[in-house]
């Protein structure tokens, strides 16, 4: 196991009605004016967002709003918020939906104070200040509630990035399993590949010894894997919808991946493809990492055998691991295919001819990506090719 770090401060209040506490929460944590940020309509027509607005009014703490945050949410809208906050001398930013919502309050929140021009955190600058960030979570998915990072596009070119600090790790996040419930199946299955995106880039690693969090990885995957078809047989299973809400969180905010090297390249790979065709994060990854897996696994193939057998149940064949490797791989596949994910190019509209398009915005030139295996454009060009 490697040295480590690990500082995860945020308060979580889980559970029914809590979003009624959010003005006791803002005022706990220093905010006394709010940028409320949120996307469409859903929040305003459950009547969502009016009870947040009462329980700030409740506790005298002033408000502005900022909506229309959309998925793989938007530079442009990151530099409305920034200059508002300036404006309105907004002291706390509280997000009110998804991971889209909840990324874009963070890059508002450490533009806000910033002289220069947000973006460039994204391309590698340190934050050294930032607004507090609050979330009432509507969607369980990206783990933004729970993690230190943000991910924007840039209309500019729709490049994808991502920026990570420990300043943007929210204060406090609400999450109460309810609000979901009225999720669209699609939403629910995305969130949830998502979720299990989040630890696949963990535990496929080439660090030894990390039999602690080999098995927080593998308890979140089979928790995930169990309570997603029991939430989209039923969209009101309460007890369906907490265990995903908390395991979305745990799966990012990085419990499962201190001490230990992590990868990353089939985020990288997929943030072109959402960036280019404007598909659902969790989607692209449903269609990248079973690719990524087959291209990589004989990097270490007892890991990939030991991930067919711990999460997937199969039975290991000792003579062959590969093939306990690839039936886990195949088994991954059958369960996003069965939440009604895609596993191939042509399911999320992409195209081959577009794959030297996607690897020039990755800008990889002669560098390579990732850690588990070293990628460089060959290797993501031969990836993308196994997608399609």
């Amino acid at each position: 196991m490697n040295n480590f770090n690990f500082y995860s401060p945020t308060y979580f209040a889980f559970g029914k009605g809590r979003e009624n506490e959010a003005g006791k929460l803002v005022k706990r944590f220093g905010g006394s004016k709010v940028l409320i940020h949120y996307g469409g309509g859903s929040i305003i027509k459950s009547g969502l967002l009016d009870r947040v607005k009462v329980s700030l009014h409740n506790e005298g703490v002033a408000y502005i709003e900022l909506g229309g945050v959309v998925p793989n949410p938007r530079s442009g809208l990151v530099y409305e918020g920034i200059e508002l906050c300036r404006k309105e001398q907004v002291d706390f930013v509280l997000a009110v939906g998804g991971g889209s919502a909840i990324d874009s309050a963070k890059a508002i929140a450490i533009g806000a104070p910033y002289e220069g021009d947000f973006w460039d955190f994204f391309k590698g600058k340190r934050v050294d200040k930032a607004l507090p960030v609050g979330t009432i979570l509507t969607l369980s998915a990206a783990g933004s509630e729970g993690s230190a990072n943000s991910v924007i596009t840039h209309e500019d070119g729709m490049l994808k990035r991502g920026s990570g600090s420990e300043l943007m790790r929210p204060v406090f996040s609400i999450l109460n399993p309810e609000l979901t419930c009225s999720l669209p199946a699609f939403q629910t299955a995305c969130g949830a590949t998502d979720m299990m995106a989040h630890v696949f880039e963990r535990y496929f690693t080439n660090t030894k010894n990390v039999e602690i969090t080999d098995r927080l990885c593998e308890a979140v995957l089979k928790t995930v894997i169990a309570e997603t078809p029991k939430a989209l047989a039923n969209p009101n299973d309460y007890e369906a919808r907490a265990n995903i809400m908390w395991a979305g969180m745990v799966a990012h905010n990085d419990i499962c991946g201190v001490g230990r090297e992590q990868d990353w390249s089939t985020h990288q790979m997929e943030h072109e493809l959402s960036a280019l065709y404007d598909v659902a994060h969790g989607a692209g990854l449903a269609v990248m990492f079973p690719a990524w897996m087959k291209y990589v696994m004989r990097q270490d193939v007892l890991r990939f055998a030991q991930f067919a057998v711990r999460v997937w149940g199969c039975e290991m064949d000792f003579h062959h691991p590969e093939k306990t490797a690839l039936e886990g791989i195949h088994r991954l596949e059958h369960f996003y295919t069965s939440i009604g994910m895609p596993i191939r190019f042509s399911q999320l509209g992409a195209k081959a001819e577009d794959i030297p398009t996607l690897i020039n915005t990755l800008r990889i030139g002669t560098g390579t990506i990732g850690f588990f295996v070293k990628l460089t454009a060959d290797d993501v060009k031969n990836i993308y090719e196994l997608a399609v």
